[in-house]
């Protein structure tokens, strides 16, 4: 045996090889590849090699979105490519279910609208390119299975209005809903909430998307039942305000392997927060990753908010905890990454992707079959 006194240390140079092969076998392990892509005939090209790890997430719902006999999205219903708000207006709003695939930007009239979308629906942009523009979505009452992934909804902010006192063009709005996963996408400058899940709704899941330069964020609540049952993983919280959620009345909220950072305003003495767990809410907060945030998480004295591994930096205010609250595995399997990784996973795999909206498997069908394709309008 060598003695230690006599054992060969690398050179520097491949020393630094070697941590980048670990790194970059270690972000490719984390989940397996996705099945080969299928395009319609419609649709740009999809992506010649897949990013590296493009396969980080995965393209069936999970967490509560997973419960309850599941969501389903368009399922069974014909695929349709729209381009324009018309377009993606009748196929929305259909009472039949569609796979409704988004290509490019549709730029929304009036300004502010919310098109409506009805049970049954998977709304999806192709690759990383698709866009809503001065409009938004709305889930009325009694909706259910919502697939919405990989759009960017922005630019509703309306200039002089801040606090958005006079307008309410949400990005995506839903009122007792059930069944839905929101899903990389990305929210910016909207007016007032860029997702807003209120009333009673119920088994949502909301992951992998990017909240971005807006003061009221992301609400859930506006109840007095507790009945929401919600999972919020590996979004982030760049340059936003307050409500990064704010969790009125949940029954179980639970949020893991997020990333807050750089706050709009941190100099806000009260209404510049992170994470909020309000009225009687059960908030369990795992594995995420806090920079330059005013009052990261904070409870009612009539909630519960556990917090557990996560990562604080340059954090100030309210760090809250008190209760149990509950225990997630018991309603769900789930891994969590650890929170010095969420940065960098975060940062890369949230948001529209290019890879995704060109196979069978993210139009929420399983995947394996040739989809027939419909062009609209």
């Amino acid at each position: 045996m060598t003695s230690p006194a006599l054992r060969r240390t690398a050179p520097p140079a491949r020393r630094s090889r070697a941590r980048a092969l670990v790194a970059g076998a270690a972000l490719l392990a984390l989940a397996p590849l996705h099945p080969p892509a299928q395009a319609g005939p419609a649709d740009p090209a999809p992506p010649a090699a897949e990013p590296a790890g493009a396969g980080r997430w995965s393209d069936t719902p999970h967490g509560f979105a997973s419960l309850g006999g599941g969501t389903r999205g368009g399922a069974g219903g014909a695929v349709v490519t729209v381009s324009d708000t018309a377009s993606l207006a009748r196929y929305a709003a259909a009472e039949e279910p569609y796979v409704i695939r988004v290509s490019g930007t549709v730029t929304v009239a009036p300004f502010g609208t919310e098109i409506r979308v009805a049970s049954r629906k998977t709304i999806v942009g192709v690759g990383d390119t698709a866009e809503l523009v001065h409009g938004g979505l709305y889930l009325a009452p009694g909706t259910h299975d919502v697939i919405i992934r990989n759009l960017t909804i922005r630019d509703t902010a309306v200039a002089g209005d801040r606090d958005c006192k006079t307008t309410d063009h949400d990005g995506i709005q839903m009122d007792s809903v059930h069944h839905v996963w929101i899903d990389h996408n990305r929210f910016a400058r909207i007016c007032d909430g860029q997702l807003d899940i209120r009333k009673d709704s119920d088994f949502v899941t909301v992951s992998y998307n990017r909240f971005e330069d807006n003061n009221k964020t992301f609400g859930i609540g506006w109840t007095p039942n507790v009945r929401t049952r919600i999972t919020i993983d590996h979004n982030l919280f760049a340059g936003t305000k307050q409500r990064n959620p704010s969790v009125d009345n949940a029954a179980q909220a639970h949020l893991y392997n997020n990333h807050l950072t750089a706050q709009k305003d941190p100099a806000d003495p009260v209404w510049t927060y992170g994470n909020w767990s309000r009225g009687r809410t059960r908030m369990v907060i795992e594995n995420s990753f806090y920079e330059d945030v005013q009052h990261p998480y904070q409870a009612d004295a009539t909630a519960e908010l556990v917090q557990r591994g996560s990562i604080l930096r340059n954090t100030s205010g309210r760090h809250d905890t008190r209760g149990t609250a509950f225990d997630p595995r018991g309603f769900y399997a789930y891994r969590l990454d650890p929170a010095a990784a969420v940065p960098a996973l975060v940062g890369r795999f949230s948001g529209p992707q290019r890879a995704i909206g060109h196979r069978a498997g993210d139009t929420g069908r399983p995947a394996g079959g040739v989809l027939p394709q419909v062009t609209g309008p």
